[in-house]
């Protein structure tokens, strides 16, 4: 059965992807102003409707390229890392400006594949990303071209920005392209090529359909965002591919402009939930007291003076089991602190963690977000 599309006014969490080729116009090597305002007065207004915005932007190496007044073509690695160096600082500069001109503060995440793949970092990129956002600040995401090389890179913002999404746990990719959408064919070779306006699932099918980038500036083509779309609706985030060749782009998705929706069957804190629950070996056990047994059941985070008892030699941000009095499993989490840190902080106020510890770490030994709890 066919769904129709969804709305933008259905989302609270959305994570904008801008390529450079939208940004950067390719033959004046010069940024897109118009556009790009035009692209940010939709982002304020989302912003002002109390919505999470997270902006996943190429263009530095594009912007470097510009403004070291290098040759057009395929760059050297070195260079491309130097280019980047420079382009970078303008790209910041672009976003904070242009942002801030609408009272809207905007923050600077860079990020290497390491980020997101190896678990410990992956939860300090989410609770920045998490930070920021509680302060109403927009996170400005790019690859750390300057540090990645070849074989630690996405090399594509597409698939940079699904697993953002599924780190901050947004509802929504927004991937705005050079292209209104899925076609049933690459419409510049096929003139019967039909728009698909929603996609219920990836498959075989879908990923035939897929063509390659006509963009010197991007890296990435349908193929890649065929990808982003397996990684983010695997983790419960809608996603839209929709043109970023017309003014306020956002404004026209929102008004049922042409567009394809790939959908999600699960929300993102329920797909987190089932991962946590299910895919992760645990490497431990935390014991804890018939008080944080009662507070988690209602929902709180488990916090170190509810801890009696510690096994198992986990790193932070390993899964572990969590066993009550009794010793029935209570629920499993991915725990906050190293298992040696963990037994020097259980059963004392979070207060007492700075004292203890020599540093602030987190208040919680598993927070809520990442736990799940088993039925009573």
């Amino acid at each position: 059965m066919l769904h129709n599309p969804p709305a933008l006014s259905d989302f609270g969490r959305i994570v904008v992807k801008v390529g450079s080729a939208l940004l950067v116009d390719s033959q004046a090597g010069c940024v897109r102003e118009a556009w790009l305002a035009s692209l940010v007065d939709d982002l304020a207004a989302l912003h002002a409707e109390g919505r999470d915005l997270l902006v996943v932007s190429s263009g530095a190496v594009a912007l470097g390229r510009s403004l070291l007044h290098l040759p057009r073509g395929p760059l050297a690695l070195e260079d491309s890392q130097a280019a980047a160096a420079v382009g970078q600082i303008a790209l910041a500069r672009l976003w904070a400006e242009a942002l801030g001109g609408h009272g809207i503060t905007a923050g600077q995440v860079l990020v290497t594949l390491g980020d997101t793949e190896e678990r410990r970092r992956y939860l300090n990129a989410r609770s920045t990303l998490g930070r920021l956002m509680e302060w109403r600040a927009v996170p400005v995401i790019n690859e750390n071209d300057t540090v990645a090389t070849n074989e630690i890179r996405y090399g594509d913002n597409d698939r940079l920005a699904a697993r953002v999404a599924t780190m901050a746990s947004a509802d929504l990719l927004v991937l705005l392209s050079d292209i209104d959408g899925l076609y049933t064919a690459p419409p510049a070779k096929d003139p019967a090529a039909t728009l698909i306006p929603v996609v219920e699932r990836i498959g075989p099918e879908i990923e035939a359909m897929a063509g390659d980038s006509a963009s010197e500036l991007s890296r990435g083509g349908m193929r890649t965002k065929i990808e982003a779309g397996k990684i983010a609706t695997a983790a419960g985030t809608h996603m839209v591919i929709a043109s970023g060749r017309v003014d306020h782009p956002l404004e026209a998705v929102a008004g049922g402009g042409r567009a394809t929706w790939f959908l999600a069957s699960d929300n993102p804190v329920t797909s987190r939930k089932r991962w946590i629950g299910g895919s992760l070996e645990p490497h431990g056990t935390l014991h804890i007291d018939a008080g944080a047994v009662a507070a988690l059941r209602r929902g709180k985070s488990l916090l170190p003076a509810g801890v009696r008892r510690i096994e198992g030699g986990f790193a932070r941000g390993d899964a572990v089991i969590v066993r009550g009095p009794d010793g029935r499993e209570i629920g499993r989490g991915l725990v906050a602190y190293d298992a040696e840190d963990a037994e020097r902080i259980r059963g004392h106020s979070s207060a007492d963690i700075p004292n203890i510890l020599g540093t602030h770490g987190r208040a919680e030994m598993i927070h809520r977000d990442d736990l799940v709890i088993g039925q009573a």
